[in-house]
C-alpha cells in the first residue's frame, strides 16, 4: 500500500495531528527538513528504529541523527555539553549544523550504532519545527532514501523512492537547501569538522 501523502497547506492542525498519531503508533513518516526530506520515528521506540534501518537498507554500524524542537532538548540526549558546543549552538542553531555529542546513557544503542555518540540538530525549517512541536519530542532525521541513493528534496521524490515502505509523507514543499548539513564533533576541545555541508562553520566563528 502506498504511503498517505498529506499536503500541509490543506488543514495544518489536522495534518500535524495525523503525523503525531502515526509516530505514536510506531509508524514511519517522511517530512521536509532544512536539508532534505527525512524519515521520522520516535527515537525511543526500538521497533520503529529498526524499521528505519530496514526501509533504508542501512547498515547497523551507521548512527542516526536526531532533530530537536529546541536546544533545551540537547540535555535529554547528550551526557555532556562542551563550551565549543554552546558557542556553535548560539551561532548556528536553528540551522543546518549537526553537532555530535557524547550520548546520554538512556539513548538506544541502535541510534548511536554503538559509538556512544549522537548527532543532534535544531533545524531552521519552519515546517520541521512545527512538526516537532506538535509531536512533542525529537524525531529521527536520516534522509528519506535507500542507502546509496540520492537524498530527496520533494515529497514526490520520496513517494517514488519509498512510497510502498512508509506510512505517511508530509508534503511541506521542497526542502530548503538540498545539500547536507555540516557535521561537527563537539565531544572534545577543540571541535572537529566531520563533514562540510551547508554551513562553513570555522570561517564564520
Amino acid at each position: 500500500m502506498a504511503a498517505m501523502m498529506l499536503p500541509l497547506d490543506v488543514d495544518r492542525e489536522a495534518v500535524l495531528s495525523r503525523c503525531k498519531a502515526v509516530i505514536e503508533s510506531g509508524g514511519v513518516i517522511a517530512y521536509p527538513t532544512d536539508t532534505f526530506y527525512g524519515l521520522g520515528v520516535d527515537p525511543r521506540n526500538l521497533r520503529a528504529i529498526r524499521k528505519v534501518f530496514a526501509i533504508k537498507g542501512r547498515k547497523t554500524d551507521q548512527p542516526i541523527l536526531l532533530l530537536l524542537h529546541d536546544r533545551i532538548d540537547v540535555s535529554v540526549w547528550a551526557s555532556e555539553i562542551t563550551p565549543s558546543a554552546l558557542r556553535l549552538m548560539d551561532r548556528f542553531w536553528p540551522g543546518p549544523l549537526t553537532l555530535v555529542f557524547r550520548a546520554a546513557r538512556q539513548v538506544l544503542p541502535e541510534v548511536t550504532a554503538g559509538t556512544g555518540t549522537i548527532g543532534l540538530r535544531v533545524p531552521g525549517n519552519d515546517v520541521t519545527r512545527k512538526l516537532l512541536g506538535s509531536v512533542g519530542h525529537s524525531l529521527t532525521g536520516t534522509s528519506a532514501n535507500r542507502s546509496g541513493r540520492p537524498s530527496p528534496r520533494t515529497a514526490n521524490e520520496v513517494l517514488k523512492e519509498l512510497g510502498d515502505s512508509i506510512d505517511l509523507i508530509l508534503d511541506g514543499g521542497p526542502a530548503a537547501e538540498g545539500r547536507p548539513s555540516t557535521i561537527v564533533d563537539v565531544t572534545e576541545e577543540p571541535p572537529r569538522l566531520v563533514r562540510q555541508g551547508v554551513v562553513d562553520v570555522f570561517s564564520r566563528l
